[in-house]
């Protein structure tokens, strides 16, 4: 007859040995995601590659880009191997073996689990949709519609619209020079000169410095102090529908994050790309 008190304690056993296996994982990608991050918070050269790589992934975290970033240096489009199949794409067999770690939702909802994510140029399969907006066309008109309806919470009949795509002027505040947000009335004027595109992505970073502002909620506001993470915003906006702007002004960068623990820096980035995720699904829709 079969031990089974010696099947139960080697059964036991390895289930120790896997869980403490996991947790090890966990715990290294953990740490290679903290530093990471503050790599990426350090260094304008890697700011800048996060911001391209979390306008073509704008539904993945930043922790997740910076774990990417840093196993993966050449990926530009990733996801797991159910997202992929969603996409109608497929992970090369020869490729399944090969993927990084990230972290994903449990499928029941709860917590997060380490998963493999793949590059895109390791899956084959459709091409992918990506929504494009250019200057003067139909899209674009309905996109500066929503950046300014929705985002600010408004309808269209708290904004205006020139009959040109590329003329718009929100409460007629004076002013000719670049964007300006007037803080205490949360009042904004565009350039009318400005293409459709550099009105996009002056609208995106004043929207976000609103948003930000809370309509003076928040006590601590402080316009240069988060002029970064709202022109961050506005580019990974950019990056995300096709539209070429500038980067942002990254003199500052070690100044700001001077002092922040990995979490706190993580967090900071989190905030960007949750707000930049909400406005590009507004947008979307």
């Amino acid at each position: 007859m079969a031990n089974l008190e010696a099947i139960i304690a080697e059964k036991s056993q390895q289930d120790n040995q896997w869980r403490a296996e996991m947790q090890a994982d966990r715990e290294n990608t953990i740490a290679m995601q903290d530093a990471g991050v503050e790599e990426i918070t350090s260094s304008p050269e890697l700011y800048v590659k996060y911001l391209d790589m979390q306008g073509d992934n704008p539904t993945y975290s930043a922790g997740n880009i910076a774990l990417v970033m840093f196993q993966d240096p050449e990926a530009t489009v990733f996801g797991t191997a159910e997202r992929w199949k969603t996409l109608n794409r497929g992970v090369i067999d020869q490729e399944r073996s090969k993927g990084v770690k990230i972290f994903a939702r449990n499928t029941l909802g709860r917590g997060y689990r380490l998963t493999d994510a793949y590059d895109i140029r390791q899956t084959q399969g459709r091409d992918l949709k990506k929504v494009q907006l250019k200057d003067d066309s139909k899209e674009m008109s309905i996109a500066l519609r929503a950046i300014l309806a929705d985002m600010l919470n408004v309808g269209d009949s708290g904004l205006r619209l020139d009959t040109k795509p590329s003329v718009i002027l929100v409460i007629g505040v004076n002013g000719v020079g670049k964007t300006t947000t007037i803080c205490k009335n949360m009042e904004l004027a565009v350039n009318p000169a400005f293409s459709d595109s550099e009105a996009f992505a002056a609208i995106a970073a004043e929207v976000a410095h609103s948003r930000i502002h809370a309509k003076g909620a928040n006590p601590n506001y402080d316009h240069e102090e988060v002029d970064l993470d709202a022109q961050s915003i506005s580019y990974i906006l950019c990056r995300q529908f096709g539209i070429k702007r500038d980067t942002p002004d990254l003199s500052r960068l070690e100044e700001l994050y001077e002092g922040w623990d990995p979490q706190q820096r993580r967090s900071a980035l989190d905030q960007i790309q949750g707000m930049s995720k909400q406005f590009g699904g507004s947008i979307e829709r």
